[in-house]
């Protein structure tokens, strides 16, 4: 079920994009960048996305990964198919 508010979206999103990238939670804030301040490389990066579809029920084109560098860009794109 997908969560209520911005804020309980923000949590998913940031225990996946943690999940995957190997780091702990407090190490990433909304701006933080994924690739180089976590080390992130563009196969995590699909992990990321497909995980995120999998959990939101969305669609999300490849061609948005550029704008996937950080969490608050991840939350954006997830929410444009998602109509939050």
């Amino acid at each position: 079920m997908a969560a209520a508010t911005r804020e309980e979206r923000l949590v998913i999103i940031k225990e996946i994009v943690c999940d995957i990238l190997e780091i702990e939670e407090e190490e990433v804030s909304e701006t933080s960048l994924f690739k180089e301040d976590h080390n992130a490389d563009s196969l995590r990066a699909i992990e990321i996305l497909a995980a995120l579809e999998k959990e939101f029920g969305v669609v999300i084109n490849q061609s948005e990964l550029p704008r996937m560098v950080n969490l608050t860009g991840v939350y954006e794109v997830v929410g444009e198919p998602a109509g939050w």
